[in-house]
């Protein structure tokens, strides 16, 4: 197998963190918020699933990450770029080169008449015209990296489901980019099948360095992420690591509560926090013993 030899201009893994980040846009004559103030950290290298609810914000997160989306207030940095202040050459360089996009669905994310083979050279066409000057791994070796070299040459019409989405994987890793944002990429994929697009996408995060950021829906894929941020009423609503679930405090002192406790905490429900030997505990107005919960 021949390997190009790969000179990374920045770091493999882009850091991600996001300011006070709002989005608001216009439905039926209204504005309405996707995003009220996300302050989100993911470090260089890490590998983080976004989760929530339909219409919590997930993919509007994931495309202003990419630049597609200006945000409507806040400040968005992908390693030392802010994105809400770059032009538009800046942002289709760094989309060239530095960051990936995984759209929901593999066809969305491959030309129908091309093999593996040619979509991923493809790919590459528009790295080499971003003018870095890196040199770029053959397209053999980047198909080898997702398992497909044996259906480099086949036509998209015979792979199965689980391959076109490794292909879609392959084209969005072509450039080496530092991050990769995805949108569902196991949806619709039998259990197999996911799980190998999972071990795929984990074993270029720790050979490579890149930085992966996922949205899912699917709680298998969840618990297998190191670490995931779920996303709720606009806002981070807490955070799993682990295994184990946290509620985020935001910087204006706001602690959305998980969602068990929310079913037994109607709203407008009087609370009161006290701390007993390094915990708070969350006491409801009414006392007693019943409905005390761990913070």
């Amino acid at each position: 197998m021949t390997t190009a030899t790969t000179v990374p201009a920045e770091p493999a893994g882009l850091r991600v963190t996001t300011h006070g980040l709002v989005h608001i846009y216009r439905s039926e004559g209204h504005e309405v918020a996707a995003l009220s103030g996300v302050d989100l950290e993911v470090g260089a290298g890490e590998m983080v699933g976004l989760l929530g609810p339909s219409g919590a914000g997930k993919s509007t997160l994931l495309s202003l990450l990419a630049g597609v989306f200006r945000p409507s207030a806040g400040k968005v940095f992908v390693g030392a770029t802010e994105l809400s202040a770059a032009t538009p050459r800046e942002l289709d360089a760094l989309r060239a080169r530095r960051v990936s996009l995984m759209l929901q669905g593999a066809g969305r994310n491959l030309l129908p008449y091309l093999t593996p083979m040619e979509n991923v050279r493809f790919a590459q066409r528009t790295a080499r015209r971003s003018g870095r000057g890196v040199e770029l791994p053959e397209p053999v070796d980047v198909l080898a990296g997702v398992g497909l070299e044996r259906e480099v040459d086949r036509p998209l019409a015979e792979l199965s489901p689980g391959h076109l989405q490794l292909a879609a994987l392959a084209v969005a890793m072509a450039a080496r980019p530092g991050l990769l944002l995805a949108d569902e990429p196991t949806s619709q994929l039998e259990h197999a099948a996911r799980d190998l697009v999972l071990e795929r996408m984990a074993t270029l995060n720790r050979d490579l360095g890149t930085t992966v950021v996922l949205v899912t829906h699917d709680p298998d894929v969840a618990s297998f992420l190191p670490r995931t941020i779920t996303i709720r009423d606009g806002r981070v609503g807490g955070e799993g690591r682990s295994g184990e679930e946290f509620a985020v405090v935001t910087p204006d002192g706001f602690l959305p509560l998980p969602p068990h406790v929310r079913e037994d905490l109607l709203p407008g429900t009087l609370v009161r926090f006290h701390l007993v030997d390094g915990q708070y505990l969350l006491l409801p107005e009414t006392g007693g013993a019943e409905g005390v919960s761990d913070v």
